[in-house]
């Protein structure tokens, strides 16, 4: 079993551009008339860790490729800390850049030893030695720096991956999908384990995903990639909360839009005269996104609406209760097991918290 150092104390975050790892502006690639990246911009800050999250085919892992070199962009500057990478009038190779690269497949030698795998790429000097003890100490495997790849478990093989990335002390650690080869039961250990041993590298990361799970779990920022674009960026309570569009909001998760008419930071739909996320301008025609979490069945207080439960779903922690109002919308809530609601019950129907509203289109 893995077993992670104390955690080192990090700085909290700064918007200063000094302490930037990454910044991505404007940037795109086209393959022909496939827009793969389209005006996509995107900061890392120093010491932290960046997930990249939004459906396959969104252009996540080009823009991953276009940050290490592996492509080139066709418009936008790309810079690691601070210094041009990429741009129009100038192009880094891959290893001139100072970035580690964690592949989906982890690209392990199986020929050579966990020690010689850490160690490729390395210089040879006299500090070579110390830098692969040291990135094999950092992910726990100083006793497995002999045995081969194929004798170790999958959470192992990802942790070599990790260390040969880390060896060369490099600027930023780029992982793409790095969990998607593991099982359920050890993906949620092994990115436990990784999200300490970036914790303790004080290490600069970004990660892609198409798990919201996984992204927030693990990552300090999330950039949504939505239309081969960075749509919005955030921590993973900003973007949860305060979606930006009501795309956004509906790739997060499952939403109970209703039409609505919003003024003066309240809005009101169906389900009654709700106040509007804090700080939200919007006004006149809208939809409303109401996540099934925030759906209160029975409330004690507050204004409420009749409805009749049709379905519900047993999740083992909690139910999926779904119930049909008055105008035949059927919406989701997510309720606590002890909360009564059997198939063909009445019950009022409230709203525990502020909701997200969008322009009408």
């Amino acid at each position: 079993m893995f077993t992670p150092p104390a955690r080192s104390p990090l700085s909290h975050p700064t918007r200063d551009p000094d302490a930037l790892a990454v910044r991505c502006i404007g940037i795109s690639k086209h393959f022909g008339a496939f827009d793969a990246v389209v005006n996509a911009s995107l900061e890392l800050e120093r010491g932290s860790i960046l997930a990249l999250l939004g459906p396959s085919g969104g252009g996540k892992t080009t823009t991953l490729r276009l940050i290490a070199g592996f492509e080139t962009p066709d418009e936008g500057v790309i810079e690691v800390e601070g210094q041009v990478v990429a741009s129009s009038e100038r192009l880094m190779r891959p290893e001139e850049r100072r970035i580690g690269m964690v592949f989906q497949d982890y690209a392990l030698f199986p020929h050579l030893s966990v020690r010689a795998n850490v160690g490729f790429g390395l210089a040879k000097n006299d500090q070579r030695d110390r830098r692969i003890t040291e990135a094999l100490e950092m992910v726990g495997l100083s006793e497995n720096d002999q045995r081969m790849p194929h004798e170790l478990s999958g959470g192992q093989q990802q942790r070599v991956a990790l260390a040969r990335a880390m060896a060369p002390n490099p600027a930023v650690i780029l992982m793409d999908e790095p969990f998607s080869n593991l099982d359920a039961a050890l993906r949620d250990r092994v990115r436990t384990e990784v999200k300490q041993i970036l914790r303790d590298a004080n290490a600069s990361a970004i990660f892609v995903t198409h798990d919201q799970d996984e992204a927030f779990g693990l990552a300090d920022f999330v950039a949504i990639m939505l239309g081969s674009t960075v749509v919005q960026t955030g921590t993973p309570t900003d973007v949860y909360v305060n979606p930006a569009t009501l795309e956004v909001a509906q790739f997060l998760g499952e939403n109970n839009v209703f039409d609505g008419e919003a003024n003066h930071g309240w809005v009101d739909c169906e389900l009654g005269h709700l106040p509007l996320i804090h700080g939200s301008q919007v006004s006149g025609p809208v939809n409303v996104a109401v996540r099934p979490e925030s759906i209160r069945l029975n409330p004690d207080s507050g204004p409420s609406v009749s409805g009749e439960v049709v379905d519900r779903e047993f999740r083992g922690i909690y139910q999926l209760v779904h119930v049909r109002l008055p105008s035949g919308f059927v919406l989701s809530a997510v309720m606590g097991l002890h909360i009564p609601a059997e198939i063909g019950m009445t019950v009022p129907v409230g709203v525990n918290s502020t909701v997200a509203a969008f322009p009408a289109h």
